[in-house]
Formats: C-alpha cells, sequence, structure tokens
C-alpha cells in the first residue's frame, strides 16, 4: 500500500483501539490490540505520518530508534531485592523502569494526554542482545516487567531486508500477534504532500517528468546508489533557503542528497535549465496578460521537456497564489469567529473584552503546543490571527471615540474587503494562464497536464470550488473525464 492509505489505516486503528464502552473500557483488550508494524523503504514517510496521526487525532507521541538503545536501555538495569516464599527470605532479580516505558509516562505528563503512540523504528535492526526483548514488546506490550500504559498503541517500522543487512526476520509467532502493512513509494500520492508542504516547484516539475528517479535504491560494483523521497523533500529546504540568501546550489550540493551520481547530476542540470526558463519566459508577465509575441515562435521550436518545464512553471506561480487565497480565507474566518465572540461576550469596555479574548486564544495555543498536537502551519495561521486582532486592539486604543463594535466590524470589513481583491486577482491570473496555454499549445499534452496538475493540488482545488473557471471545467470534461471539485 501507499503511504496515504497507510496513515489512513493507522488513524482507523487509532479509532478502534481507543473506542470505549458505556462503562469506560476499551471494546478491544489490550491483549487484543495488535502492534502496527510498517514495513518499507527508507526516507518513504514512516516517521513522519506518526506526527501527523498524532496531531490529527490528538493523541501523544513517543518515538525511539531503537537500533541506539542498548538491552539497559529498553529493559532497565538489574537490582537485587529481598522476598519472601515459604517463610523463608530470598534474593531475587529485579529490573529499574526501562527508559523507553518511563518516557511514556513523562509524556503523559507533560501534555496530560493519557492516550498516545509509542512508536519504535528500525525494530527489525536491533542487537543480538535486544532482539529478545523486542519479541516480548510486540508480543506482551512489555519491557523487561514493565507494561505499556493503557491507551497507548504500539506502532513500528522497519526497512525491507534488501535495504539493510542488519535486518532480523521475525518467527511466526511473533508474526501472528502483529499487523504487518508493506509501505511502496507512490509519487502520486507524494505529490499532494508535496504541495501542501512546499516542495520546490522546480523538483515538483522535475518529477513529473521523470517519475522514475522519485525513488531508486540499488547496489552496484561501486557501492549503494539511492535517492529516497525524504532526500527530495530536505534537497527542497535548503534550495528555498538557498534563493533566499542568494546563494547556488550546484551539482555537489545536490549529491549531498540525492546520492545517485546520475540523478543527482541530471537533476543539477535540470535546476540550472529551471532557472533559465524562468528568466527566458517571464512567466509573471504572462499571468499577468503581458505575454511577449517573441514567446510563441520559441516556445514552437522548445523540446517536450522545456515545454513541460514551462508549463510547471506557470502552476508554481498559480498555485503560490492559490495557497495565499487559501491562509487568507483561513485568518478571515478565524477573526470572524473571534468577533462573534466579541460580540456575544458581556461587558462594556470594548478594549477589555477585545483583550481577554486574544489572552484567552494564546492560552489555547500554548497548551496545544505543550501537548504537541499543533502542526508548524497551525500554529502559523494562530499566529497571523492573533496578529490580527493585536492591530484590531491597537486600532481601538488609538481611537476610544465611537462604539468599539462599530469600529471592529469597520476594521474587519477592510480586510475581508482585500481578501476579496486578493481572490478575483488569482482567477484572473488563472484566465491569463489558460489564455497562454491555449495559444501557445491548443489542446495538447501540455494542456492535459496544466489541467491534471490543478486536479491535483489542494490548494488549486479550494480555490476552483469558489471560482468559477468556465474553462477549467471545459477541458476536465473533455479532455480528463474526470470528477470535478465538489463532485467526489
Amino acid at each position: 500500500m501507499n503511504i496515504w492509505r497507510a496513515k489512513e489505516e493507522i488513524k482507523d486503528t487509532v479509532q478502534a483501539y481507543l473506542w470505549k464502552d458505556a462503562w469506560g473500557n476499551y471494546e478491544i483488550p489490550a491483549i487484543r490490540q495488535r502492534p502496527l508494524l510498517l514495513i518499507g523503504p527508507p526516507g518513504v514517510g514512516k516517521t513522519q505520518i506518526m506526527e501527523q496521526v498524532a496531531r490529527e487525532c490528538k493523541i501523544g507521541l513517543v518515538a525511539y530508534t531503537i537500533t541506539h538503545h542498548t538491552r539497559q536501555s529498553a529493559v532497565g538495569l538489574p537490582m537485587i531485592e529481598k522476598r519472601q516464599y515459604g517463610g523463608r527470605e530470598y534474593s531475587v532479580t529485579e529490573y529499574t523502569m526501562s527508559e523507553i516505558v518511563g518516557a511514556v509516562y513523562d509524556k503523559m505528563e507533560a501534555t496530560g494526554l493519557k492516550e498516545g503512540i509509542l512508536f519504535i523504528d528500525e525494530i527489525n535492526c536491533v542487537s543480538e542482545t535486544l532482539a529478545p526483548a523486542m519479541l516480548q514488546f510486540l508480543q506482551c506490550k512489555t519491557f523487561g516487567t514493565h507494561r505499556i500504559p493503557d491507551g497507548w498503541l504500539i506502532i513500528a517500522a522497519g526497512n525491507p531486508p534488501e535495504y539493510n543487512k542488519s535486518v532480523r526476520e521475525f518467527d511466526v509467532v511473533t508474526l501472528d500477534r502483529i499487523r504487518r502493512m508493506d509501505i511502496e513509494p507512490d509519487f502520486g500520492v507524494w505529490k499532494e504532500y508535496a504541495y501542501q508542504e512546499k516542495i520546490h516547484p522546480a523538483i515538483v516539475s522535475y518529477l513529473n517528468i521523470k517519475k522514475q528517479n522519485f525513488c531508486q535504491i540499488e547496489t552496484t560494483v561501486d557501492g549503494r546508489r539511492f535517492v529516497t523521497p525524504r532526500g527530495w523533500e530536505d534537497l527542497s529546504h535548503l534550495i528555498l533557503v538557498y534563493e533566499k540568501t542568494g546563494k547556488k546550489v550546484d551539482r555537489e550540493v545536490v549529491a549531498q542528497y540525492i546520492q545517485h551520481p546520475k540523478i543527482a547530476k541530471d537533476f543539477a542540470n535540470y535546476l540550472l535549465l529551471y532557472e533559465k526558463y524562468q528568466k527566458d519566459y517571464q512567466v509573471e508577465e504572462i499571468l499577468s496578460g503581458k505575454v511577449n509575441n517573441a514567446v510563441y515562435p520559441k516556445i514552437e521550436r522548445a523540446a517536450f521537456d522545456e515545454r513541460l518545464s514551462l508549463t510547471g512553471l506557470l502552476l508554481a506561480k498559480l498555485n503560490g497564489n492559490f495557497e495565499g487565497v487559501y491562509w487568507q480565507e483561513r485568518v478571515i474566518k478565524g477573526v470572524r469567529e473571534v468577533l462573534q465572540q466579541f460580540e456575544e461576550a458581556e461587558g462594556a469596555d470594548g478594549i477589555e473584552k477585545l483583550s481577554s479574548l486574544l489572552n484567552q486564544r494564546e492560552r489555547e495555543r500554548k497548551q496545544l503546543i505543550k501537548q504537541e498536537v499543533l502542526g508548524r502551519r497551525e500554529d502559523m495561521l494562530r499566529k497571523k490571527i492573533l496578529g490580527k486582532l493585536e492591530e484590531y486592539r491597537t486600532g481601538l486604543m488609538k481611537d476610544r471615540k465611537g462604539d468599539a463594535w462599530s469600529r471592529l466590524k469597520e476594521m474587519f470589513s477592510e480586510d475581508a474587503g482585500a481578501y476579496e481583491e486578493d481572490f478575483a486577482k488569482a482567477g484572473q491570473k488563472l484566465e491569463h494562464g489558460f489564455d497562454f496555454m491555449e495559444a501557445a499549445f491548443g489542446d495538447s499534452q501540455e494542456m492535459v497536464i496544466f489541467v491534471t496538475e490543478l486536479n491535483t493540488n489542494p490548494f488549486a482545488m479550494h480555490f476552483l470550488k469558489e471560482y468559477e473557471c468556465e474553462r477549467y471545467f471545459e477541458y476536465n470534461r473533455n479532455l480528463l473525464f474526470d470528477v470535478l471539485p465538489g463532485e467526489r
């Protein structure tokens, strides 16, 4: 299965394992809550979906890479205790609290979350001395003599033996007590994630052209050569920061992330061309409706890869606008919600009421951060909402004359108007994009790719649910025969 299906399966499992009956007992007793074992190539996203599931389900997460641990840290240290048996005193061996089990209790105390996921990575690569403890852990949900607290699910992950020489095979007894999920890389699924996480458009465009280079791991006479989804994502972060700081990403830098010489060289060359196409074609001008007519003969002579790259550049700019409008809309909705609470709240002093609501929202944000269930983007959204409300409070403090509620509605109306204006501008750029695509490519494969990518990007899909673009729907019907936004 792909990583998206695995994530949904894990979320369903969390809901099922944590479902309680009328008396507050778990419907599936702990002994029947089989641990999940995810097996897949490195860098495919196994750890990331654990973080996403924990945030979305609002439960705790404790993650360990077990290869970094010894038997003592996992099981605990032995100590001698005195016990009475049959009227006689004996010396017996007990164990201190396992570091891993202790970490679960520490997480519960720090976050206040009593349920969660204990994630053990690289579980099939443990040392000889730790292997029996890991089998006991999967079978009995214990480390040594210490049980995992009720309400905590066990999920483990590992790599198939072809990717790691240290892999140990589990016996049938252990396999019969777990749920095994085999994960395969899937570029289509990763691309949706890439749009949400703002992976550099050059990487998305390149992999659209050469999907076979998305994930490769091979052994040659010169050693291992590989490229993984994790490598592409980490490289993306570096490229984005290098662009802001005026630095260049050359072949040597690419090869530090894409450890497959042929693919690294190919992408480094593509990145240079991508930057050149940005200058040659002036994409921003195209989307403003100011196309230089000299562009069209150049496109006719261009190779297919160049034409696809230009399509990718157009989509990158459009999707950036769609994303900006999306977050603007979320801010407006968040501010409106607080203003509705303001209207309903008691009290005569408007500044005092708004300050109280601001403090309440800030406390909620900090609590979610403490519980580690607030993602970076959602946290940024909350900060923007608070920042906008702070602007409103400053405005009230500067102008204490008149009714505070009327002044707040006036300021909000200005921001809502700015959003509507930006929404209309994004729609106009989309229309110009279609104008150019029709003039340059007609109903060719480039147009099919253009419309298909609009269907793939979540921000574009959200925008097109509100913006009526006749040509988008027309090309969907004529070229793709696919479902349209809102019809899923």
